[in-house]
This record gives C-alpha cells, sequence and structure tokens, in this order.
C-alpha cells in the first residue's frame, strides 16, 4: 500500500491529508484561531469537586472548565505506579484497560476547591463537554513518551515479539533518570540505543525548561503548548512506508526539513515543495473526498449504500442494499453487501475520526457462519486504525456495538455547525404543517382581538401556499370572525416563523 502524506497551509488554516492508494485515509485540520490544545500543560485552579461524581472541574483559561477523574489525580509516586501496573495499559499516552484497577482515594481527600494543580490536555473540548486533563504528565517524541511523575517502563502492545520487547525495556531502563518513566512506541521496534537516548535527552531537557517555568506563573495559566499539527503528524503517523511528504508552502517545507533533520536524521524521507497553480487538494482529488465525507449517505460500488448519523453520546451507521439487487439469492446479496459495507464503515470512521460508542446495523443474516465472517472482516479491516476500538460479537439482529477512541473532534463538528433552520434535528416543519399552525393562531387572535384588519408576515413559501390551494382556509376564519387577513411575504423570515399584527 503506497502512503503519502499531503499538507495544504494558507495563513489561516494547516490541512494535513494521509493517502493510502491514492485515496484519503485521514484528515487533520488547525485553525490558526482556534488551535488543538491536547498535550497542552496548564497550571489550573480547582473550581469544583464532585464527591458524587469523583471528579472536579478545574479553570485552565477556556470557556469551560476542564473535567478531572480522581484516577487522573493521583500524585504520589507508588499511587501511580500501583494504577499503571494494575491496569495493564498504557502502550500509548492516554489509553486506558477496561480491566479492574485498584481502589482509589475519594476525589475529595485529594482536592480542595481553589487549589492549583499541574494538568495536560487529554481530550479536546468535545460538543458541550470541556477538556479531559490529567495530572500525569506526559511528554511524547517519535520513538518515546517521557512521565517524569512515574517510575515506570512500558512497551507498546504492538511490539508483539517478546525478545525485542526485552531488549527494548532493557536499554531504556538503564538509560533513564532515577525515578521516571517512559513508554516506548510502536516504530521504536527495531531502534539502537542512540536514537532512543536521542529522544530520552530531548524530552528530559524539555520537562526541565517547563519545569523552571512553572514557579514564575500563577493559576490559571498556560505552561507549554504541544507542536503543531503538523509536526504532530510528522511525529506520530511518519513511518517508513510513507513513500513521500508534498507540502505547498516553502516556509513550511523548511520546517519539516528541519523537524525531520533534528528527531528522525536516520531516516531519509523524500519531501517535495508543490508549485503548481492549481490548489494542492485539488490536484490530489482530496476536497471531493472531504465533501463526501460530510455527508450521511454514502454509496457503495455494488449499488448499496451505508447511513452515517452522529448523536453526542454515540454515532449510528445503517447498512441497506440500495440499489444492488445481486445475481444468486438473497443470502449471498446481503453478504456481499455487509462484506462491502464493513471496508466502507472502517474507511469512515477514520476519515471522519468518529469515536465514542459506534452502532454498525448490518443487514439481518441468518446464517452465523454469515454473521462471524462479517465480524472477522470488520476486525480486519479496522487494524489499521491507530485509534484503539473496541468489537462485540454480530448480535441477531445484525447490530454491533463497539467503541473507538476519541480525542477530538469528528471533521463533520470541525467543519460544519448546527443548521440554523432545523438547530440540528436535520429536519424542519413541513410547508402544510407550519400552516395549519398559523390557522390555530389566527383564530386565536381573531377570538381576541378588537380590530377589523389583521396583517399575517410569513416566509414566501408560506405565503404562496396561503394564496393558493389553502386560500379556502383564511376565507373561512374571515368569515367565521368577519375580519380581513392581509398576507405579507417576507423573505428575510425562517420557512417556520410567521407574525400577525391586529389593526
Amino acid at each position: 500500500m503506497t502512503k503519502e502524506l499531503v499538507i495544504n497551509t494558507t495563513s489561516h488554516e494547516t490541512r494535513v491529508a494521509l493517502l493510502e492508494s491514492g485515496h484519503i485515509a485521514e484528515l487533520y485540520i488547525e485553525r490558526h484561531h482556534e488551535m488543538g490544545i491536547v498535550g497542552n500543560m496548564y497550571r489550573g485552579k480547582v473550581v469544583r469537586v464532585l464527591p458524587g461524581m469523583q471528579a472536579a472541574f478545574v479553570d485552565i483559561c477556556l470557556d469551560k472548565a476542564a473535567f478531572l477523574y480522581v484516577a487522573d489525580v493521583l500524585d504520589e509516586i507508588e499511587a501511580v505506579e500501583r494504577y499503571i501496573e494494575g491496569s495493564h495499559a498504557r502502550h500509548e499516552p492516554g489509553e486506558e484497560s477496561a480491566e479492574e484497577r485498584p481502589p482509589l482515594p475519594p476525589i475529595e481527600d485529594l482536592l480542595q476547591e481553589g487549589q492549583e494543580i499541574l494538568v495536560q490536555v487529554s481530550k479536546e473540548p468535545i460538543g458541550t463537554k470541556g477538556a479531559r486533563i490529567t495530572s500525569h504528565i506526559s511528554l511524547p517524541a517519535r520513538n518515546l513518551v517521557y512521565m517524569p511523575t512515574v517510575d515506570h517502563v512500558g512497551i507498546s502492545r504492538r511490539i508483539e515479539n517478546e525478545d525485542e520487547r526485552v531488549r527494548l525495556r532493557h536499554l531504556v531502563d538503564v538509560m533513564r533518570p532515577a525515578g521516571t518513566g517512559f513508554i516506548v512506541r510502536t516504530v521504536a521496534e527495531g531502534k539502537q540505543a542512540d536514537e532512543l537516548k536521542t529522544d530520552m535527552d530531548y524530552l528530559v531537557g524539555l520537562w526541565e525548561q517547563i519545569s523552571r517555568q512553572q514557579p514564575d506563573k500563577g493559576a490559571p495559566c498556560l505552561i507549554h503548548s504541544d507542536l503543531d499539527v503538523t509536526s504532530k503528524v510528522l511525529r506520530d503517523i511518519l513511518t517508513e512506508d510513507v513513500s513521500r511528504v508534498i507540502v505547498d508552502s516553502a516556509v513550511g517545507h523548511r520546517k519539516i526539513i528541519s523537524f525531520l533533520d533534528t528527531f528522525m536524521p536516520s531516516h531519509n524521507f523524500q519531501v517535495e515543495l508543490y508549485k503548481e497553480d492549481e490548489p494542492i487538494f485539488d490536484a490530489f482529488g482530496l476536497e471531493v473526498e472531504i465533501s463526501r465525507a460530510l455527508g450521511r449517505k454514502v454509496w457503495l460500488k455494488s449499488g448499496g449504500y451505508i447511513i452515517i448519523e452522529q448523536t453526542e453520546a454515540l454515532a449510528a451507521i445503517d447498512v441497506n442494499t440500495g440499489r444492488f439487487v445481486g445475481k444468486h439469492n438473497l443470502e449471498d446479496t446481503i453478504l456481499k453487501t455487509n462484506l462491502e459495507a464493513v471496508k466502507e464503515v472502517a474507511f469512515q470512521l477514520r476519515l471522519r475520526n468518529i469515536g465514542g460508542l459506534i452502532i454498525i446495523d448490518f443487514i439481518d443474516m441468518e446464517k452465523e457462519a454469515h454473521r462471524e465472517k462479517v465480524h472477522a472482516a470488520l476486525e480486519e479491516a479496522l487494524k489499521l486504525d491507530k485509534s484503539k476500538t473496541n468489537i462485540l460479537k454480530i448480535s441477531e439482529l445484525g447490530l454491533v456495538e463497539m467503541t473507538r477512541k476519541r480525542v477530538r473532534e469528528s471533521i463533520g463538528r470541525t467543519l460544519c455547525e448546527p443548521c440554523p433552520y432545523c438547530e440540528g434535528k436535520g429536519y424542519i416543519k413541513s410547508k402544510t404543517t407550519t400552516v395549519y399552525e398559523i390557522f390555530r393562531e389566527l383564530q386565536r387572535e381573531m377570538h381576541n382581538a378588537p380590530g377589523y384588519r389583521m396583517t399575517l408576515n410569513v416566509h414566501p413559501d408560506i405565503a404562496d401556499l396561503l394564496y393558493d390551494e389553502e386560500r379556502p382556509g383564511i376565507e373561512e376564519l374571515e368569515e367565521r370572525y368577519e375580519k380581513q387577513v392581509t398576507i405579507h411575504a417576507r423573505p428575510g423570515f425562517h420557512i417556520e416563523q410567521f407574525s400577525i399584527l391586529v389593526g
């Protein structure tokens, strides 16, 4: 599979697209007036402690207070070590295991209102929720993640060779400063001691610099900003199987070369400066794919389609046969549609960055063997996804429940906002429904109004309906209450909006 990074940089926005076999697989967007905050460190002030939720809200200079759970508060090294060892997790920073953890002390014993605390953002504000923060500081580099407050060495679970795990653990253990912790990332597999030492020295020096800044600033305040989106992507997803990096900014091109020389000097990545007049995303056909990723219906090659609906709590994906009628029998048609949908669902989850709880409604399959085949295909398709996923078996109703780790907003929520007409419902009242509401309101006003004339202001489409097929309703009210109704079309009105003036 050929992989490429295409980077579009302007004065107001940076977009980074990961291409796999010529198609966009992941998209990262950063608006310069609303930079991402995951990885940023703040000296925050506790504004509220909630014993009933075992959590606290912390002011970190954002519009909404950040959420801090009790498991992310512990600052005693022994307690943190026990927490991490007990969870058998943390192969990448921020990930949590569902396994049983040791008992945690009450939040009210750890934090008090007004207390200042150093925290790091682990999840962006999403929807109506504030940012998720932790006091377990982690600083990522290319091969290692540094945890200055934890005496622990962990290895990414994606490194499966046991001999390699032992080798890497030993290398890091003998080099690390006493009492500190490191996570060895997946890309470190096969790396030698000098490459790991370069990362380690950089991270230790960075933490010393951050620590020196803390006493000079009062809470709430920003202590340290993480890298910009381009540098984060280069650090986290640029691997040897990426054939080239293409960027359309000369300044961005120089920054990328400098970043790679500093953090990946042993790799010889092909970095190209795009100089054509045609916009870079147009040249690679990416704008069309991004627009497709904002629609709720996605067509499959066979003629079937999937419908993707997102709410704040979960995402629902519905699979339909559509125009596909198959060639042999119904079961084969259903199986083929579901298998095709599996690949598209996995692709759309990555591209749209949909996270949290996800329900996939596959077309009902009577045969258990077919359900197992679709489930196995879904697991296989999600292996390319770097975000942690957990998939349950397909139910007899054809439903799959799964979770996908969510750290930042989906593309839909990043690029779009709720419709001012439907207020995010996806529907507005029909013209006929609005007309009948007007009739009922006219009846109430006519019953109590002293005057003879009434003026009705409505959207032009509603005015057309009242002048035409719904005119008998107006005439009936005029005759019944002996009042005259004058209709005025108002182009600026919402289609559901109307006003009634008496006299």
